[in-house]
C-alpha cells in the first residue's frame, strides 16, 4: 500500500490550525508566517527520500516516526514544535487511514522525550519512536 505525504498547505491548514486552537495553553504558537524557511519543508521530504530507488524509510511507521522525530528537533517554528508534531502525526496518519489509541499524557509524553534526546542517539530515539507508534497505532474508524 502506498504511503500519502502531507503537503506545506495541508500542515498549514490542518495540523497548524489545529495546534494553534485545541494546543495553545499558556504559551502562543506563533503565525505560520514565522516559520524558518525551508526547515519544514525538510521534515515532510525526508520520509519520503530514496537512495538508489530505494526508500530510506519503509512502510507508514518508519515515515511517521522521522516525520515526528524531525518536526521536534529540526524546530520549523518559533515555537509550539512539539505541539505542531502531534498534530502533523495525528494529520499524516489519518491521511494514510490510520491513528494513534493513545491517550494526551501518553503522547505528550513521548514528544518531551524525543524533544530531550540528544543528536548522537538519533537512531536509537527513532526505533523506540517507532515501536511506541506501533503499541498504538490502530485503523482509522472511517478508512479501510
Amino acid at each position: 500500500m502506498r504511503t500519502h505525504s502531507i503537503s506545506i498547505n495541508e500542515v498549514e491548514y490542518a495540523a497548524y490550525r489545529l495546534a494553534v486552537q485545541f494546543m495553545t495553553w499558556d504559551e502562543p504558537i506563533p503565525s505560520f508566517g514565522s516559520r524558518f524557511p525551508n526547515s519544514l519543508e525538510s521534515c515532510l521530504k525526508t520520509p519520503f527520500q530514496t537512495y538508489q530507488k530505494k526508500h530510506l524509510y519503509r512502510g507508514l511507521v518508519e515515515k511517521a516516526a522521522i516525520l515526528f522525530y524531525l518536526m521536534i528537533k529540526n524546530h520549523p517554528f518559533e515555537n509550539g514544535n512539539k505541539r505542531i508534531a502531534i498534530m502533523t502525526l495525528f494529520y499524516f496518519l489519518y491521511k494514510n487511514g490510520k491513528w494513534l489509541n493513545i491517550d494526551n499524557k501518553q503522547l505528550y509524553d513521548i514528544a518531551f522525550n524525543i524533544a530531550k534526546t540528544k543528536p548522537k542517539s538519533r537512531d536509537r530515539a527513532i526505533k523506540w519512536l517507532q515501536t511506541e507508534l506501533n503499541n498504538h497505532l490502530i485503523n482509522y474508524p472511517d478508512k479501510k
